[in-house]
């Protein structure tokens, strides 16, 4: 797998502690002090400034939004020391020689140039923790959108949980890792040492899985009537993506040895919660201008691929449909052809709005008009069994409720 494939899966973390890793790594031994408060809130605000499109108040120590492959958060900070001493670093061929395997996890990389030979420390870092450390990429993407449009700020119970919660979405590195020394043989070949203290790794991951655990809390606290509404199957959606992602989380602390705090419940028993709550949830059909039943047939399964009922006169949620046809004329053309133009829009009858429209137009011709009405209907019919579920399940990902 490429190194920036397997980085981005791990995405990450908690600028504000690894801007503290950063400066760690300048030090001649490493320290198992803490970072301080007024550190902590400074790098916080710096990362939801980049995540607001602002320029960080200080740029001292400053991560980027987005790190490259090569790049971990101490390197990001202030690039280690090339050593171009003709003495070999006995970590080259025995990491562990160096750094104690009690107290790091440690790999070495080597390549022809600078920026090949620290890839390879990093990959080969992630390689020890395996694939048990990585979430769903759809589920990741879930996260950091929610997260970045704001949406959990009112799931939250302080500022300093909603700053974990924003910063930890809007980084793609290993949080933690770092290259800690990189030497040149003066001939052809860089060499690399890629580490993770475990005693900051554990206390980093620890309080992302608790300040998920809040989240989550407060993301399925709500009333019966609440529950059972597109936003209730939205928030429990959602809870499964924060859910895995502290399953992730917890694999990675086991593999260092350490315990995940409290319990971490699996994805899936909340997505088995939503399903009950989509089938609580009747979308009525109303179309319009149908031809034996199809288009209605097509929007119909797409709503069941998601659970939810079809069918209601008088449910709150209607998908409402309007389907027009008109033959089209084309010069210098045999064929007949015949446009259709179907919008269809979601909407919540408690409040008159639309939730989500949808339209879709096109065209299409035969040697009879008849076929080809035949042929716009059947080329919109397969449109929304491709497209809608998956249009209306990602509009359902994002409907969170800002509170």
């Amino acid at each position: 797998m490429k190194i920036k494939s397997l980085l981005f899966g791990f995405f990450l973390v908690l600028s504000c502690f690894c801007m503290v890793l950063g400066f760690f790594a300048c030090e001649g031994t490493p320290s198992h002090s803490g970072p301080s408060l007024a550190e902590a809130q400074a790098a916080a605000q710096d990362a939801q400034d980049r995540m607001d499109g602002k320029q960080p108040a200080s740029s001292q120590g400053s991560l980027p939004a987005q790190p490259t492959a090569a790049q971990s958060p101490s390197s990001a900070k202030q690039e280690t020391v090339l050593n171009t001493g003709k003495n070999q670093p006995a970590w080259v061929n025995s990491v562990y020689s160096v750094y104690n395997r009690n107290q790091y996890v440690a790999a070495s990389g080597g390549a022809s140039s600078r920026e090949m030979a620290e890839k390879s420390a990093l990959s080969n870092l992630i390689t020890i923790f395996g694939q048990s450390v990585y979430a769903d990429q759809t589920v990741t993407n879930a996260y950091r959108e929610v997260v970045k449009n704001g949406k959990t700020s009112g799931y939250t119970d302080s500022t300093d949980i909603d700053n974990t919660i924003r910063t930890a979405a809007s980084m793609d590195s290993l949080v933690g890792a770092e290259i800690r020394e990189v030497w040149y043989d003066s001939k052809s070949e860089y060499y690399a040492v890629a580490v993770m203290e475990k005693t900051k790794t554990a206390q980093l991951y620890s309080e992302m899985i608790r300040a998920n655990q809040n989240l989550i809390k407060n993301l399925i606290n709500m009333s019966q009537a609440e529950k059972n509404s597109m936003e209730g199957y939205s928030r429990y959606q959602f809870a499964a993506a924060v859910a895995d992602i502290n399953i992730s989380y917890g694999n990675l602390l086991r593999v260092i040895g350490a315990t995940p705090p409290g319990e971490l419940k699996k994805g899936d028993d909340y997505r088995l919660e939503a399903v009950d709550i989509a089938k609580a949830i009747p979308i009525g059909l109303k179309v319009q201008n149908d031809k034996s039943e199809r288009i209605g047939g097509a929007f119909a399964k797409a709503v069941s691929d998601l659970k939810f009922r079809s069918g209601g006169a008088n449910s709150r949620y209607v998908l409402d449909v309007n389907i027009v046809t008109s033959p089209v004329d084309l010069p210098n053309q045999q064929n007949k052809f015949t446009r259709i133009e179907l919008r269809a829009n979601l909407m919540d009858t408690s409040s008159g709005t639309v939730l989500l429209p949808y339209n879709y137009n096109t065209r299409e011709g035969h040697v009879s008009q008849s076929e080809a009405d035949n042929r716009a209907y059947t080329a919109a019919e397969k449109k929304i069994k491709d497209d809608y579920a998956n249009i209306f399940n990602n509009y359902i990902s994002q409907l969170i409720p800002e509170k």
